[in-house]
């Protein structure tokens, strides 16, 4: 087996009461059942995984082939990666990806399957999405790749637009953010993991549906088993017309007149592709893992109509070009001292056209082409802007485990961007104005597991410091404005405890307060439809998370796990976005309050043939100032965010169809969203804007089949079953029903 950092410290009485433990666990009937090829649970099987300290998980458990003064053994660590970063401190929901790769919903889709994340989009494939966690959204959300900022990676058109088949997992940190990922999030962090594995293997996946869509991806390595050298490449190819109906629409004729009809969108098509590749070596005394890598990406998107779905458009279009490398580094330096290092450069650059000067229907059709002007569908001016960024983004952390049971971490996390906006028009003027911000986040935990792992607890601190330059040009005066600076400095700390009261019952508290620095297009815009804000205050709160977790298995009935969660969020200077039909800037609001539950229940009958899983999630977010522009709003709840949603959905599976190793798994997920206001709710019920009350239907099957090595798969899913209306961000309409189908090979 692969050495451990831990291993080598593990004392001889340790290694003893290991012994013992590993002996009474073979004689477990549970134990016996399970290498008898019994019943596993729905959440993953008993297996014999290496247990590494950087995953979150309990220190003392460990798989170790070296120990020393005995002979080689396999110590057996209860459930996957993912079960046990659940089962540790951390205020983290995990998510195994499995089964979704071999499905047809995108990435956003399966996520807003799990309690406390809302995902809402602009409409189809590649269209903007609001990704929010425990009612924080947005920027207060930090997304990643294998800890590197999403953007950076290569994937920098959002989370919803990232292939399922090129994630492993997804890890969902609840308010709480541990000190190795670096980050300034305020309401949680949402870290994919890709495949881990340096092993040689291969998989590929397509797509083809309903809307003109189709998605493809591959993704292999191979690796040299004697000399550790390791290589691989992934890649993806979308696409997407998003031609798929909304709601009826009063069509304005040539003549003046108007009808109205149900149409099909005509502007809203999506186009990306892109590739990873990467080489390195693995698994040697100087480097445990020293992998360099470099990718690319590129993406087009027609855009048909503004954030209320007011205005149509009907030749805005936006790109975005992305490429760059990652150095990741990774030693045992010491058997108790750990290094691991990454250093990650990216440059892009962010398109937007708008120059016609023809004015189009909901149909498609060119009603106007002389009342334009100079042409801009968008506010009657031409926009053909490029803004360019170059970004560097590093992280270094140090492990040192001093004894049995404790670690130390310390991790500092330096990033700097920078970027200017050029005007393509022809009489446009080119002041080259510049924007940077060296942002520096620097941590240190504790963690230590006592009573043979019954209590687990991580006490964290953290230093926030932000710099910012900024060229801008005051109101009224076509001077430049040169290098406005700015600095601000806040600290916070946190602390997560963990108690196993019986094997099939634990509970988390966790705390952090935190800080959420704002980003360029929050202080200086996006040079399009953001304005800036350059005086914008950081976000400050206090997060607390409070719940049990139930998980019993292979009982008589089945597997079981039910976890709940409360949860309460006092934010200072929360930085909102109020979206107008044209241009507006980011504001603070001086107070707010979030307080919700959320829980899911998952059942598996004995021998996995059915499973159930469900979640709800209840929020109550709160405007709370009693000072500035808000003070006239207090006590009533933030715009545009859903209050009560609910999931759930089931799943058969008929094995040995025809052969033992083929499986049929129908099933069936449904979504429900309660009505909410998309504005501040000053007024009478009856005028107010709202998102109505909607209900989602997806049903489909998966034929798998397994020879030796090879797995492929065959998915036919029908999404939106009933064909029901359904809105998302700003009352956008989603697409109706659709047919897919995805294959899915490994080898």
């Amino acid at each position: 087996m692969k050495k451990t950092s831990l291993t080598a410290q593990v004392s001889f009485a340790g290694t003893l009461r290991r012994l013992v433990f590993l002996t009474a666990l073979l004689a477990s009937p549970a134990w016996g059942q399970a290498l008898d090829g019994g019943a596993e649970s729905d959440a993953g099987p008993w297996v014999a995984e290496v247990v590494s300290i950087d995953a979150g998980v309990p220190i003392v458990p460990v798989a170790s082939s070296d120990m020393v003064g005995v002979q080689e053994i396999t110590v057996r660590s209860r459930g996957t990666v993912a079960q046990q970063m659940m089962a540790s401190a951390e205020a983290v929901n995990v998510l195994d990806l499995r089964r979704a790769r071999q499905q047809s919903a995108d990435l956003g889709e399966v996520l807003a399957r799990t309690q406390g994340v809302a995902v809402r989009r602009e409409g189809g494939l590649g269209s903007g999405a609001t990704i929010s966690l425990n009612g924080l959204q947005n920027e207060q959300v930090r997304i990643f790749l294998d800890g590197v900022p999403l953007e950076r990676t290569g994937y920098p058109f959002g989370l919803t637009n990232v292939p399922v088949n090129l994630v492993e997992r997804v890890e969902m940190y609840r308010g709480v953010v541990p000190v190795r990922l670096g980050a300034d999030a305020l309401g949680g962090a949402i870290n994919l993991i890709s495949d881990p594995r340096y092993e040689t293997h291969v998989a590929a996946s397509y797509q083809g549906g309903s809307f003109g869509l189709h998605r493809s991806s591959v993704n292999g390595r191979y690796r040299h088993d004697r000399t550790g050298i390791v290589a691989g490449v992934s890649g993806f190819v979308d696409s997407a017309k998003n031609n798929f109906f909304y709601d009826d629409r009063e069509i304005q004729q040539p003549d003046g007149s108007s009808v109205t009809r149900r149409l099909r969108r005509f502007h809203d098509a999506y186009r990306a592709y892109g590739g990873t590749a990467e080489v390195g070596v693995v698994d040697k005394r100087w480097a445990k893992r020293l992998i360099v890598s470099g990718f690319a990406a590129t993406m087009d998107k027609d855009v048909q109509h503004n954030t209320f779905m007011s205005l149509v458009f009907g030749e805005v279009t936006r790109g975005q070009d992305s490429y760059g490398s990652t150095v990741r580094y990774e030693v045992d330096l010491t058997p108790s001292l750990t290094l691991e290092s990454f250093v990650n450069y990216s440059r892009r650059r962010v398109d937007f056209r708008d120059v016609s000067k023809n004015k189009y229907n909901w149909a498609g059709d060119i009603v106007d082409t002389f009342a334009r002007g100079n042409g801009g569908e968008i506010g009657g001016r031409p926009t053909n802007t490029s803004l360019f960024e170059d970004g560097i983004f590093s992280r270094t952390m140090l492990t040192w485990v001093p004894a049995t049971g404790h670690a130390l971490r310390a991790s500092l996390t330096p990033s700097f961007a920078s970027r200017h906006t050029e005007n393509h028009l022809p009489a446009a003027e080119n002041r080259n104005l510049k924007d940077k911000i060296v942002q520096f986040v620097a941590g240190a935990e504790h963690q230590f597991d006592w009573f043979q792992d019954r209590l687990s607890n991580i006490a964290f601190a953290k230093l926030y410091s932000l710099r910012t330059s900024h060229d801008s040009i005051p109101e009224g005066t076509l001077r430049i404005k040169r290098n406005a600076q700015r600095t601000i400095r806040n600290w916070g700390i946190g602390d997560s405890l963990r108690f196993r009261f019986t094997n099939w019952l634990m509970a988390k508290l966790s705390y952090e307060y935190t800080t959420r620095l704002p980003n360029t297009d929050e202080l200086f815009g996006d040079g399009v439809l953001v304005e800036p804000n350059a005086q914008l205050k950081p976000e400050r709160s206090h997060n607390v998370n409070f719940g049990p977790r139930i998980t019993v298995e292979r009982a008589r009935f089945g597997s079981l796990t039910l976890d709940i969660n409360a949860f309460l969020r006092e934010t200072k200077d929360q930085i909102l976005f109020i979206a107008r039909s044209l241009r507006a800037p980011y504001s603070n609001v001086s107070d707010a309050r979030g307080r919700g539950l959320e829980n899911a229940v998952s059942w598996s009958a004995p021998g996995r043939w059915l499973g159930i899983d469900s979640s709800l999630t209840w929020l109550d977010l709160r405007n709370t100032s009693d000072q500035g522009v808000f003070a006239a709003l207090r006590n009533l709840r933030m715009p545009n965010r859903p209050w009560l949603f609910a999931s759930w959905g089931a799943r058969l599976r008929f094995d040995k169809l025809p052969r033992r190793t083929d499986t049929l798994e129908p099933f069936y997920f449904g979504r429900y969203t309660h009505r909410f206001d998309r504005g501040w709710a000053i007024v009478a019920p009856s005028e107010r804007l709202h998102v109505p009350y909607q209900i989602n239907h997806d049903l489909g099957a998966t034929y798998s089949i397994t020879r030796r090595d090879a797995t492929m798969s065959a998915t036919f899913e029908c999404d939106n079953l009933t064909d029901a209306r359904l809105y998302d961000l700003w009352g956008v309409q989603r697409p109706g029903r659709g047919f897919y189908l995805k294959l899915t090979a490994q080898l």
